[in-house]
């Protein structure tokens, strides 16, 4: 299918009102204008951050935790009139003192390589005539297998918390000792089971902390495949297939506009793993990735927000030139780290809350 043809072409009308929208924004810079918390605005920049979004009453897996397409659609249209959402390749710009960021300016991320992304989200992102930013575990389509993470999502899915954090104690005081060295449960669960997630209960985190990163991993994989056996139901290679987007889908993506990041290769915790170990899973990565990125100035979006310095100075030294975290507040160009920059959760705007606004008068109290 070609992309651009003569005569009426929804996909051509998209990407000019997408350009027309873009040369809009630039125009409107060069104003003093105050934003929506009046602050003059210019170099701050509200990050949103996407996981999964499709039609939940109808899907397979109803209690999956995203943003159902309705809220979605919803969400869209209210960002799209109460801020200038901007494309990545303006963001950088900015970042390097390029261009200034028009106000209210807003980027649209969304991680995993899900193929809600294509299927739901980017016929509506195209709708508004804007771009998303996708980041993509090069695991997903390179290997067509399950990440850890997502199994878990199922698991939960289907999954009574304290019946599953039980299911999580038994199975660890069954591998305690005989393969495995590690803390007691009471131990752990002192040290993890009391904190408390923006979206998660004590119990629900405990059990991601374990299975994502602090057991080995070796018996993270094996606990977390037992788990999804009686819990899902499916085979793993099979939702494998369901879940996430194909080369070619990605590829689409990329022609149609949308930008396309780098999320890892197997979603690891990367500021927790040895030097060697993070260095090969970001090489492998880029490798993976090469024909969706520009090797010399590409972006990272850490896998559950973690890095350390060592994460941060080897992807410099790759060609990154921005990094998105999981800290909950807005970013400010030209006090941030650009390798450390923040995103809000879409929950944090409407339909479903208007958590942004109550984050942003709170840092501006503190800027006070």
């Amino acid at each position: 299918m070609r992309l651009f043809v003569k005569g009426p072409n929804p996909i051509n009308d998209s990407i000019v009102i997408w350009k027309e929208r873009c040369r809009e924004q630039r125009a409107a810079c060069i104003y003093g204008k105050r934003d929506i918390m009046g602050n003059i605005s210019g170099n701050k920049l509200y990050v949103v951050m996407y996981h999964y979004t499709r039609d939940l009453a109808h899907s397979r897996y109803p209690g999956i935790k995203g943003l159902d397409l309705p809220l979605f659609r919803e969400q869209i249209g209210f960002l799209s009139q109460r801020f200038h959402i901007v494309t990545m390749e303006e963001a950088i710009l900015a970042a390097n003192g390029q261009y200034k960021l028009p106000e209210n300016a807003l980027l649209l991320t969304f991680d995993d390589g899900y193929i809600d992304h294509f299927t739901y989200a980017m016929p509506i992102l195209e709708e508004e005539g804007v771009q998303g930013s996708f980041f993509i575990p090069a695991k997903t389509f390179a290997e067509h297998c399950l990440l850890d993470v997502n199994k878990l999502h199922y698991i939960l899915a289907g999954a009574v918390p304290q019946k599953l954090l039980a299911d999580v104690f038994e199975r660890m005081d069954y591998y305690r000792g005989k393969e495995f060295d590690f803390p007691g449960n009471k131990e752990l669960w002192e040290q993890y089971g009391t904190k408390v997630g923006r979206f998660d209960s004590g119990e629900v985190l405990f059990v991601k902390y374990m299975l994502q990163t602090v057991l080995p991993e070796a018996l993270r994989k094996r606990i977390s495949s037992d788990l999804f056996e009686k819990y899902v139901g499916v085979p793993e290679e099979q939702l494998a297939y369901e879940l996430y987007m194909t080369e070619e889908q990605i590829r689409t993506m990329k022609r149609h506009g949308m930008y396309i990041g780098i999320h890892g290769y197997d979603h690891y915790w990367l500021g927790n793993l040895p030097e060697e170990q993070m260095r090969a899973d970001i090489d492998k990565a880029l490798a993976v990735m090469d024909g969706f990125i520009d090797s010399k100035s590409w972006v990272m979006n850490y896998p559950y927000g973690n890095y350390n310095d060592q994460v941060i100075e080897y992807i410099k030294n790759r060609g990154c030139c921005l990094g998105f975290t999981t800290e909950v507040r807005v970013a400010v160009l030209d006090r941030d780290s650009r390798y450390r920059l923040p995103r809000l959760d879409c929950n944090d705007f409407p339909p479903k809350s208007e958590n942004y606004m109550r984050i942003q008068a709170e840092e501006i109290k503190e800027d006070q």
